[in-house]
């Protein structure tokens, strides 16, 4: 725990490392990439790190999901973060960054690690579901809606292009 920039483990220490957080909660990229680094640095060689992103696109899907891009303001929010990947945090969410797949796996490579792979947790559909519950009040865990749903984020992590449409984005690679 502590700074994700600047970790006060000894090199080598840990066969796995997590960062929950700090990629999200970290704008600059200078800042993401020393995180990166320190995660490598604390990793014992063939060593897991796994990182936790928010995809580029959830604002997008989520605001739909719930009807609310009839509002110009939010429309400016969320095309800020479909551009630049940044979210200021001064209407809604904290001040945030997101990733796209290839960005956060490009990332996990320049800081040094090898057999990264990134993962979309929710898969192509969950915004249906979110929407469905949001506008009808119903809980769909036991549906077959939920299933197929299941089904779809399954399948889809064979489809790298996939991946946008998840919300977040779990990354892992070996030192």
């Amino acid at each position: 725990m502590g700074d994700a920039r600047a970790l006060t483990a000894r090199s080598g220490s840990y066969d796995t490392v997590l960062l929950l957080g700090p990629l999200y909660h970290l704008v600059a990229e200078a800042d993401r990439m020393t995180a990166l680094s320190e995660a490598y640095r604390v990793v014992r060689p063939g060593g897991l790190v796994a990182a936790a992103a928010i995809s580029r696109y959830a604002s997008l899907f989520e605001h739909t999901a719930l009807a609310h891009l009839d509002d110009s303001p939010l429309q400016e929010v969320v095309g800020r973060i479909l551009a630049t990947g940044e979210h200021d945090g001064v209407r809604g969410f904290t001040e945030a960054y997101f990733h796209s797949g290839e960005q956060l796996r490009r990332e996990l490579r320049r800081a040094g690690f090898k057999d990264t792979r990134v993962y979309g947790i929710e898969g192509p559909a969950w915004a249906l579901v979110k929407a469905v519950e949001h506008h009808t009040g119903e809980t769909l865990r036991d549906s077959r809606l939920f299933d197929s749903v299941l089904a779809a984020a399954r399948m889809a992590e064979l489809h790298p292009e996939l991946l946008a449409a998840s919300s977040h984005l779990p990354a892992v690679g070996r030192r």
